[in-house]
């Protein structure tokens, strides 16, 4: 079985629903960091502007980072798809042994 071409499109939607869900952990993660950091300027001299601005930061990162991994995701697959589809029919494409 040889793989000789594949859906742009197809893969770009696959590509941007996984890397929408790697953003939303990565988001999280920010999320956490920036929680964590408002906990800690908190004490400070200028302690509620500081954490204000953390935990906006925070909140922003977990709807930012899932929206922009997907739209970066779905570029890069779509370009990705289109160029094997190129190279596929230069070289013949990916050979697959199946059961």
């Amino acid at each position: 079985m040889v793989v000789k071409r594949v859906g742009p499109l197809s893969v770009a939607k696959n590509a941007a629903v996984l890397y929408a869900i790697l953003g939303l952990i990565v988001g999280g993660l920010f999320s956490l960091a920036a929680m964590a950091g408002a906990f800690g300027a908190a004490g400070s001299d200028n302690g509620g502007a500081a954490a204000a601005i953390a935990g906006v930061m925070g909140v922003g990162a977990i709807i930012v980072a899932p929206i922009m991994y997907a739209c970066f995701g779905f570029i890069g697959a779509l370009i990705g798809a289109a160029l094997y589809n190129v190279v596929a029919g230069i070289v013949g494409g990916i050979e697959l042994d199946v059961e």
